[in-house]
């Protein structure tokens, strides 16, 4: 075949096979059978061997390809990709409802609906029509590049189409640049059982889920792991576009650039939502794939932005999720917790529940209005539910089994421990004890000042800092640090020795990390996470004490609630005086430099006991390299890390198809 020839007949096989693509991927229709599909794509490919000239990135051909990787580069969105906030009941929308109307002061809002797909979150970059990049989700602001491995998904377009127009011309539109698009990789559950069938005939382990099984194919190093798998993607958001005003038009424009998208539903206000929801419950086990809910957006886009974001979630979005496991028991009593911030937390002390597969006590009733919407009494028989690594919630009161003895609860004005009156802000909905020298509030803030996660001191646990503090030894968490031998020896039952081990701990807890030192003080609001990222941002604790509230709102993730709890926290006399005698005691607070954030991205939960490091150690090892750290595996986890005499962890991860790794192995990921 002569040159020319070759050239316009490549082209025409390009343009044949992208459009049966289309018919099958989007559109769900099959003109040709397989076998003349696969025919034509290996004329293509003949050609382009013979003239590899005309070989064009957006060619069928180019889907698998490449050697494997080594590991895979960081990629940094430039839009960051959010997770959505969980909720589970109809009353819980209607709440978001309400905020939602208060913030962006309107009386109607119009939402869109949609099927939240079991999948593995990417985001496809397409420069002037053809794909440039992909990307998983990471941590949300920095991924990992997995280009190679999304080209082998038919589904996901190597050129996008322009199927019809938007205003102007869709080719136009297309042309002048940038179009990103966000969606889930999956795998249908036919594909799955054939896949698993195929496996355990080989003798291999088989896939517990479809998600984990795509998410472990994106993440290979070799893109001919992934191509060997019948993975699909289904695109859910346009982040930039052609100007669309409402996300419904999103999800029209979708299929005429190449993608098969959920088509979704319009909803004028909740009750159309709620509508949605039920049909979506009743055909769920139907679908071909997997879900765990729907999303509910707000359908306007210029609103949705204005609405910003909390924390790390859109607060236009919610993921309306179906309902998580729950039993029913009984309140034996209702006792009150006061926090070292004061915050004053009902507890329903329960007859012993199985939920899950763990063994349920307690319950948090969370706060003064939540009982009395529930109408709990003591005595009552109530549903109580467990949702990932949270303390349990009572769900529901079932009043029909009173039988007549129940008590209700009154909520105390006076503080339990100090009586001093209790304070609830306007805008808050929690009682608070305003008296900084509280005794529980003063004994909660010295568990937490020694906790492993803050300074960590070993043999220094509840018990002993209440001898101390009765003993009128320690005040507050400066005076560990003046403690002598001769102190400890007075307390019962301390010997020489363990006053010697002790006093050893407390030195060698002086050097710490200045995220740990951070959250050792206690400021409200401020966890692991945040920690962390003001250790990084201002890398001194003088520099953060000294911060503005304007500095402190330009760290990503820290909102100005977080900026004022902050600052108005460094204000206090007291809170810096205390810092001071910190800092005279000897203690150093210290941000590690030159450490390799290579575990971004990266989830690890742990099970069974360690032998090389403590589990503490292992997870502050792995937020120091980027990764984070969850206490209940889920379908977001990569890595199981299993000790010794491991519990029910390790076959939830076996049934969701987590990756599970011995202690030794993580030691290589970790050093």
């Amino acid at each position: 075949m002569e040159k020319a020839e070759a050239k316009k007949r490549i082209g025409k096989l390009k343009e044949l096979i992208n459009h049966h693509r289309y018919l099958y991927h989007v559109r769900d229709k099959q003109e040709l059978p397989d076998e003349a599909f696969d025919s034509l794509k290996h004329e293509l490919y003949k050609l382009e061997q013979q003239f590899p000239e005309f070989i064009t990135p957006d060619s069928p051909t180019q889907r698998v390809g490449g050697k494997p990787l080594e590991k895979f580069k960081k990629v940094k969105h430039d839009q960051p990709m959010l997770s959505l906030e969980d909720i589970f009941t109809e009353e819980e929308l209607r709440d978001w409802e309400d905020y939602l109307k208060k913030l962006a002061k309107a009386d109607q809002l119009e939402y869109f609906v949609e099927l939240k797909i079991d999948g593995f979150a990417v985001t496809l970059i397409y420069e002037k029509g053809l794909l440039l990049a992909g990307a998983t989700r990471g941590d949300g602001r920095t991924g990992e590049d997995v280009t190679q491995n999304l080209k082998t998904i038919e589904s996901i377009p190597l050129k996008l189409e322009s199927k019809g127009t938007i205003g102007e011309n869709l080719e136009n539109l297309i042309a002048k640049g940038r179009v990103e698009v966000r969606g889930e990789v999956y795998m249908e559950k036919a594909d799955f059982g054939k896949l698993n069938k195929e496996l355990q005939k080989q003798g291999k382990t088989a896939y517990s889920n479809p998600r984990n099984l795509a998410a472990g194919s994106i993440r290979q190093l070799d893109p001919k792991l992934a191509s060997a798998r019948p993975l699909k993607f289904l695109a859910y958001d346009m982040v930039t576009g052609f100007g669309q005003e409402r996300h419904s038009q999103e999800h029209r424009i979708l299929p005429l650039l190449g993608f098969k998208t959920d088509p979704g539903r319009v909803c004028g206000d909740l009750p159309e939502v709620f509508v949605f929801w039920r049909e979506v419950v009743s055909k769920r086990e139907k679908l071909p794939y997997q879900i765990d809910g729907i999303v509910v957006n707000v359908n306007d886009n210029s609103l949705f932005e204005r609405l910003g974001v909390a924390g790390k979630s859109p607060r236009g979005a919610r993921a309306f999720k179906f309902s998580p496991k729950q039993a029913a028991t009984r309140i034996l009593d209702i006792k009150l917790q006061i926090g070292r911030t004061g915050a004053v937390t009902p507890v329903a002390v329960l007859e012993p529940v199985q939920v899950e597969g763990v063994t349920i006590t307690r319950a948090t009733l969370h706060n003064e209005g939540e009982i009395r919407r529930l109408g709990v009494r003591i005595g009552d028989t109530v549903i109580v539910e467990r949702a990932g690594d949270v303390i349990p919630d009572v769900a529901k009161v079932l009043p029909e089994l009173r039988m007549g003895q129940e008590k209700e609860f009154h909520f105390p004005g006076n503080c339990p421990v100090c009586r001093t009156e209790l304070k609830k802000p306007q805008e808050e909905a929690v009682w608070r004890c305003p008296n900084a020298n509280c005794p529980a509030r003063k004994r909660e803030n010295l568990y937490h000042f020694t906790s492993k996660k803050a300074f960590d001191i070993e043999g220094l646990g509840p018990r002993i800092i209440d001898k101390l503090v009765d003993e009128s030894l320690v005040s507050q968490s400066a005076d560990i640090f003046t403690l002598k031998e001769g102190d400890l020896i007075l307390l019962e039952r301390f010997a020489e020795k363990s006053a010697k081990n002790l006093l050893a701990a407390i030195q060698k807890s002086r050097r710490i990390p200045l995220s740990k030192f951070i959250l050792a003080l206690g400021i409200r609001h401020i966890g692991e996470e945040t920690a962390l990222d003001l250790a990084n941002s201002f890398g001194s604790i003088d520099r953060l004490r000294k911060a503005t509230r304007g500095e402190l709102e330009n760290i990503p993730d820290v909102g100005p609630k977080m900026a004022e709890s902050i600052y108005d926290w460094f204000s206090l006399k007291q809170n810096q005086d205390f810092i001071d005698d910190l800092l005279k005691a000897g203690v150093e607070a210290r941000q590690p430099e030159g450490i390799d954030k290579k575990l971004v991205g990266i989830t690890f939960v742990f099970t069974g006991s360690l032998k090389t490091v403590t589990r503490d150690q292992a997870k502050e090892r792995i937020r120091l390299l980027g990764g984070n750290v969850s206490g209940s595996v889920s379908r977001e986890t990569d890595y199981l890390v299993a000790g010794d005499n491991p519990g029910s962890k390790l076959r939830q991860a076996a049934r969701l198809g987590v990756r599970t790794i011995d202690e030794q192995e993580f030691v290589r990921i970790i050093r």
